[in-house]
């Protein structure tokens, strides 16, 4: 490993220590002391602050320090911490699935199943959801669907990020610094500068870190290098009043990197998952920035308004190798590059260019005393253009010159809601609860050229679609924070229009899941044990493929899943513990013909280019087991502590596809990992750290087949080891 830190690294680190350092320093005590018991852990699921046990939601609450003390540092790492979800991450997106409901492929014009919030914004698509992952306050994953707070985009479930609020009356900063191997230098800073009615908090990150993968081939670049430059503001204000409290936020990202490293499934060179052969340059660029105002104004002791406005503006930038080699020939010049040719000569490049900018306004009005009967109302408005061209050059190799084949289309959609919850306890803790939500979705989707003869004109067409979600639900609450509950939910996600002119639009996918649960505390408040019990019924699947070589999105069929989520969490001096376990059984509820990227064709009984699936079959990205566990124990010294942890998880096998085969499994894996940590004081932490302790090779995530290139394998981070050294100032 190099031990070196770059003059840019040290720059950066350096004024973002300096920036923190303008505040005083903190008194040093005589160590940190455990806790004696469990933290009460806050939501924001009902837009309003709210203890986890009281809301009767299945959910996984984590703290910035919890995410620090079990190694989240990416979006990909929640699957090792929470139970029932799945993540793959490849070319521009990152996918989530929330017991079996989500996401599996992305499409210019599909939207992910679960709704993914960042400090109050709705962030509509899953390529810009990763960027954002550094000081975070909390992180929330709700299981099932959410359907009146959250919207459309909830027929999986709901992950809700919090970033630290800015603190009035005080001044103080940190900065830290991980050196691993592969050449990893991650450096976050950040400083919260308070006075009694305005306070402003700023933090920013860069992380850069080579590849796991070798590119042995003539290719300039090395598919999985990457670099990651980010920063926020988040500017709080009082009204002089004591009624109006007033955010802007603001955050930008810019992410490099030389793409992914997919390992070519017919590698006839080397069977070594971390070696790959490609000729062609690749990259990924992705960038952007939001901007949100988010206003609270206490109309009287009992009544609150609440309104959010977001702009968002990201582009990702992409070039891939599409063959996935450094042997595969392009199409000789002078044929054409279609039909057999393309067959005969698979080697091309592709580049693709996507742009989102998208408006977000939400109002809320809702009750902020403590009687018996809670409620909120809201609408919500969204009107983003989604501008993307696809293009692929046939006749090289090595790098893009010039098209000869387009895709460029123009997505423009709107959705509009009205909402409604009220809680009210019927008596001193039999709660009722119950909430509806209308939306209404538009897509136009306008196609200036696809692959083919030149369009005579620009090919528009739209689809709509309107929907009833909501819930109904019961809890019963007995002793401090402890509660039973039942309850019937329903999510909803839009229809849209698919690429090819005269191809059907695709309707909505709806989801609705029934569920009893309980949350408890127990040995006075040192013990916290919540479970569920849920049934779901999955109708209209949204399914991404191919047919004839283009982007498809289907109704492919309907599922059901039962399943059942237990969580512990511990806190005996200290001796801190957790563990989670998620069982699913997800499956396909009826048989029907369906297209497939991965292998194309006709199965006996099915029309052209269909395939069959049955019923019973495996949803995809339905893991049966999902486990986690961790354990820590405080060692107290003068002074100072010492803190070893180890946490395991266990994902079980899943497909990537309605079609299992060797192409589409992802083998069930354990990862463990373990840390050590010294704590001095208040102000110095220093960590010695090693992910993937036993050096598991595993699949990650299977790529399959797309207009542009050939699918393969990622694997999983092998051993990785550093340091990581935090420093807090201030009062």
């Amino acid at each position: 490993m190099s031990m070196r830190i770059t003059a840019r690294l040290a720059a950066f680190l350096a004024a973002g220590v300096s920036t923190a350092a303008i505040a005083q320093e903190r008194a040093a005590d005589n160590g940190p002391v455990a806790s004696s018991g469990l933290q009460e852990i806050v939501v924001t699921a009902e837009r309003r602050e709210q203890s986890l046990q009281d809301v009767p939601i299945s959910a996984t609450v984590l703290t910035g320090d919890d995410l620090e003390k079990k190694g989240v540092v990416n979006i990909n790492d929640i699957q090792q911490v929470a139970p029932s979800i799945a993540i793959n991450s490849f070319n521009r997106s990152t996918f989530i699935n929330i017991r079996g409901v989500g996401i599996a492929q992305s499409a210019p014009t599909s939207n992910p199943g679960v709704a993914y919030y960042i400090d109050g914004q709705l962030i509509p698509h899953e390529q810009f959801i990763g960027q954002s992952f550094y000081d975070i306050g909390t992180i929330e994953v709700l299981r099932g669907p959410q359907g009146t707070l959250t919207g459309q985009n909830s027929t999986g479930g709901a992950i809700y990020v919090r970033t630290p609020e800015p603190e009035f009356g005080a001044n103080f900063g940190s900065g830290e610094l991980t050196v691993a191997n592969y050449d990893q230098y991650r450096g976050v800073v950040t400083a919260n500068l308070g006075g009694d009615t305005v306070a402003l908090r700023i933090a920013a990150v860069h992380d850069e870190r080579d590849s796991f993968t070798a590119n042995i081939g003539p290719a300039p670049s090395q598919p999985g290098n990457s670099n990651l430059d980010a920063a926020r503001f988040n500017l709080r204000m009082l009204g002089f009043d004591g009624r109006l409290e007033l955010h802007v936020r603001g955050e930008y990202f810019n992410l490099k990197t030389d793409n992914n490293a997919v390992k070519n499934r017919n590698d006839a060179v080397t069977d070594d998952p971390f070696v790959i052969e490609e000729d062609g340059r690749s990259y990924m660029n992705q960038q952007g920035y939001r901007l949100s105002t988010e206003a609270r104004y206490n109309l009287s002791d009992a009544v609150q308004l609440r309104g959010l406005v977001s702009w968002q503006d990201g582009y990702t930038h992409d070039q891939t190798d599409g063959d996935r080699t450094a042997t595969a020939l392009p199409v000789p010049a002078g044929l054409p590059a279609t039909g057999a040719n393309r067959s005969m000569y698979p080697g091309r490049v592709s580049r693709a260019s996507t742009d989102f900018r998208t408006l977000i306004t939400e109002v809320n009005l809702l009750s902020s005393g403590s009687g018996p009967l809670q409620w909120v109302v809201g609408g919500f408005y969204m009107d983003e253009d989604v501008p993307v061209t696809l293009e692929r050059d046939n006749y090289h190799t090595d790098d893009f010159y010039s098209s000869s084949s387009d895709i460029i289309t123009l997505a423009e959609n709107t959705s509009k809601s009205l909402f409604g919850q009220v809680n009210y306890f019927a008596t001193d803790r039999l709660e009722l609860l119950v909430g509806a939500r209308h939306s209404w979705d538009k897509q136009v989707y306008t196609r200036y050229a696809v692959p083919g003869p030149p369009l005579p004109e620009p090919y528009v067409s739209d689809e709509t679609s309107s929907e009833w979600t909501g819930k109904l639900g019961a809890n019963y609450h007995f002793g401090d924070d402890n509660m039973v509950y039942a309850s019937a939910s329903k999510g909803y996600k839009a229809g849209g229009v698919n690429l090819t002119p005269g191809q059907d639009p695709f309707g909505p996918e709806t989801n609705y899941v029934y569920e009893i649960g309980f949350k408890t505390e127990l040995l006075d408040r040192h013990l916290r044990v919540n479970g569920d019990l849920f049934y779901s019924d999955y109708k209209d699947i949204q399914l991404a493929s191919l047919l004839n070589g283009l982007p498809i999105t289907q109704n492919a069929l309907s599922g059901e899943a039962k399943g059942a989520e237990v969580e512990v969490m511990g806190q005996f001096g200290g001796l801190a513990f957790n563990a989670g376990v998620g069982y699913l059984d997800a499956k396909f509820a009826n048989a029907d013909c369906i297209t497939d990227t991965n292998a194309p064709g006709t199965d006996d009984g099915c029309p052209t280019n269909l395939r069959f699936v049955p019923k019973g079959r495996v949803l995809p990205f339905s893991p049966k087991w999902t486990i986690n566990a961790g354990a820590q124990y405080t060692i107290d010294l003068t002074g100072f502590s010492l803190t070893p942890s180890i946490t395991w998880s266990y994902l079980s096998k899943q497909n990537a596809t309605p079609f299992p085969s060797e192409n589409t499994l992802v083998p069930g894996r354990n990862v463990v990992n373990a840390r050590l940590t010294a704590e001095i004081g208040d102000r110095y932490t220093i960590e010695g750290f090693v992910n993937n302790l036993t050096d598991k090779t595993y699949i990650a995530t299977q790529i399959q087949n797309s207009s542009s290139a050939d699918g393969g394998i990622i694997y999983g981070a092998p051993r990785t080891y550093g340091v990581r050294v935090k420093v807090t100032f201030g009062n």
